[in-house]
């Protein structure tokens, strides 16, 4: 006797068990220029970057970033980076303005950025972008470690060796405050049988990074060119004691500070600019 089914009692099967086990999210499209970490999947953002030609007084830090990307992107050996320094200094600007310059330039580049507090998800990631025939930066900004010797532990297996490490077209870029990322801790080392063994094992993280580019405090010429170099591309005027009086109000000179100066200079004048 053939079976009767009960057709609404599957259906109602058939949506619970989706519930208990969702489908995963669909693979991000392989042609976006840059893409964002959702949690769940890398999804294709907006991507406007600074001209290249805009940044200015960190010429020897520009020339080897883009070369480092110029390399990635042609299927030769390129390195992991680390861009540490002053806040403000233009460390990850230059990252996305280097990926927009190479791709002008018809570089097979993508940039994935990573929130800092999800270095968890990068094993998933590096699956997602693993079969993909372009090379890919992920780019990781103000990182730092409060006293997380596990979790740079972790980092650094994904930087070399393990069955989870970063596929060979893939490069990590960190910015980070601080030139070693984790913090040091003297109470530690007071502590420490060895010292020497807690210090080394705070700076291995740093080590394994091939390139490790340092920005500093710019002065005081430096910051004026960078203001002028805004200024001029904007069509924009301004007075430098005006502009040095700007600087004096936030405690310092930066290439942040020089591009807050410029966006007031704009709207004072009634002026848009990206």
């Amino acid at each position: 006797m053939p079976v009767r089914v009960d057709r609404d009692l599957l259906e109602r099967l058939v949506f619970a068990l989706e519930r208990l086990a969702p489908a995963p999210p669909p693979a991000p499209p392989p042609d976006a220029p840059a893409y964002a970490w959702s949690g769940e999947t890398l999804v294709p953002v907006r991507f406007a970057p600074l001209p290249l030609a805009l940044l200015t007084g960190i010429d020897a830090q520009r020339d080897a970033v883009v070369e480092n990307g110029r390399r990635l992107a042609g299927g030769h050996a390129a390195h992991d980076i680390l861009l540490w320094g002053a806040r403000g200094s233009g460390k990850s600007a230059l990252v996305k303005s280097s990926v927009g310059a190479l791709q002008a330039e018809g570089a097979p580049l993508a940039l994935v950025e990573v929130p800092s507090g999800q270095l968890g998800a990068l094993p998933r990631i590096f699956d997602l972008v693993r079969e993909w025939d372009r090379a890919a930066i992920v780019f990781i900004d103000d990182l730092a470690f409060e006293g997380g010797a596990d979790s740079a532990r972790a980092l650094r297996s994904l930087l070399e060796g393990g069955a989870a490490a970063r596929p060979p077209h893939v490069r990590l870029y960190v910015t980070s405050n601080r030139r070693h990322i984790v913090a040091r801790d003297m109470a530690e080392q007071e502590s420490a049988i060895n010292v020497r063994d807690v210090v080394d094992d705070r700076l291995a993280l740093a080590d394994r990074f091939g390139l490790s580019i340092g920005f500093h405090v710019c002065d005081q010429d430096a910051y004026l060119a960078m203001i002028a170099r805004y200024a001029d591309a904007f069509g924009l005027s301004y007075d430098e004691a005006d502009a040095l009086k700007w600087a004096v109000q936030r405690g310092t000179r930066s290439g942040r500070v020089a591009w807050h100066y410029v966006t007031e200079l704009a709207g004072r004048a009634g002026r848009a600019i990206p």
